[in-house]
């Protein structure tokens, strides 16, 4: 009896040593890239690129909540969303280009006439792409039922919120610096 106690102990012991390694490579393993503007090759169309984290929060019943790292290349038009998880394990990515998006989770993917029913798919709300491209530039352009504030932005912070239609829905990026 006493030997199968302490075999358990010990198994629980190297588990846990097991689980705070694989934590730690995992966490140790991601290297985000710098937010900041980069420009394409070739004399296209200037390429952004920003990375860091996410946070949407809809005022649904039941409330709904998504949380992410994200590395986010692009425009408005063409791009891709890298969504990933607080291990650094690639949860899906958004592709988008005029007419058409795609997402990719782990073995499946699912197309999209655009990037606005995308999001809607994924988060269960349209995110205003165009206007979300413009606040990262730091600009207030303005989006339909959205409020936004850039008050944060030199501390790479910015907050959006969605009052029309309902529900409400709140989102908030912190930007790599």
């Amino acid at each position: 009896m006493k030997s199968a106690a302490h075999a358990r102990r010990r198994a629980v012991g190297w588990s846990s040593v097991l689980l705070a390694l694989v934590l730690n490579a995992g966490c140790a393993s991601v290297t985000p890239p710098r937010s900041e503007p980069t420009a394409s090759l070739g004399g296209e169309q200037a390429m952004a690129h920003w990375s860091g984290r996410l946070s949407l929060q809809i005022a649904s019943d039941p409330p709904q909540a998504f949380h992410a790292a994200f590395e986010l290349r692009g425009n408005a038009q063409a791009g891709e969303l890298s969504l990933l998880s607080p291990l650094g394990t690639l949860v899906a990515t958004a592709r988008w280009q005029p007419g058409s998006a795609e997402l990719l989770r782990s073995n499946s993917s699912q197309s999209y006439p655009d990037l606005a029913s995308l999001t809607a798919g994924l988060t269960g709300t349209a995110v205003p792409v165009a206007a979300l491209f413009d606040w990262l530039h730091g600009e207030a352009t303005e989006a339909d039922g959205w409020s936004v504030d850039l008050s944060d932005t030199g501390s790479g912070r910015l907050r959006a919120r969605r009052h029309q239609p309902l529900p409400d829905a709140s989102l908030r990026l912190i930007l790599d610096q």
